[in-house]
């Protein structure tokens, strides 16, 4: 008989976890679906409203996203009129991004829609807060494991 005592699925951090951000990107979602925008689209959108220009390599680090993931959904923003690409002249091998007027337009209106669901949860200011502050910990935590393996991995590859 096994001495392992099973942790099952509900009692799993990390299925909780993945079971609210699948919750939340459905929620958002419906909530985007009026601006033709998906979850993802709006994050880069939340971002480049901060701090556009940036390029695609420095919106990919925000978003922790690679090129390959975040290439297409530029180009998709792009076609509907919310960035444009534009290559560096200083150097050819970026891609700038800039918000289109469109895009400037439309943050106010993006932002109050995204507010009225922050609304509907119907946990105050200080609760949100708090979740975040776990949340942002536990993402910490598990940059310092992966870190601290690939430390491992280079360390086992020289000896």
């Amino acid at each position: 008989m096994s001495k392992v005592s099973p942790v099952l699925l509900d009692e799993q951090l990390c299925f909780s976890i993945y079971s609210a951000s699948k919750k939340f990107n459905h929620f958002y979602q419906s909530a985007l679906a009026p601006f033709g925008l998906t979850y993802p689209q709006y994050i880069a959108l939340l971002v480049l409203w901060e701090d556009a220009p940036l390029t695609v390599h420095q919106l990919g680090d925000r978003l922790e996203l690679d090129s390959g993931t975040l290439t297409p959904l530029l180009k998709r923003l792009e076609k509907q009129g919310w960035v444009e690409r534009v290559r560096s002249r200083t150097d050819e091998r970026q891609v700038l991004i800039h918000l289109t007027d469109m895009a400037a337009a439309k943050r106010d209106e993006v932002y109050t829609r995204i507010g009225q669901c922050q609304s509907l949860l119907g946990m105050s200011d200080d609760e949100i807060n708090i979740m975040m502050t776990e949340l942002v910990t536990v993402k910490q935590q598990l940059d310092d494991v992966s870190n601290q393996r690939k430390i491992a991995k280079e360390v086992d590859k020289r000896i």
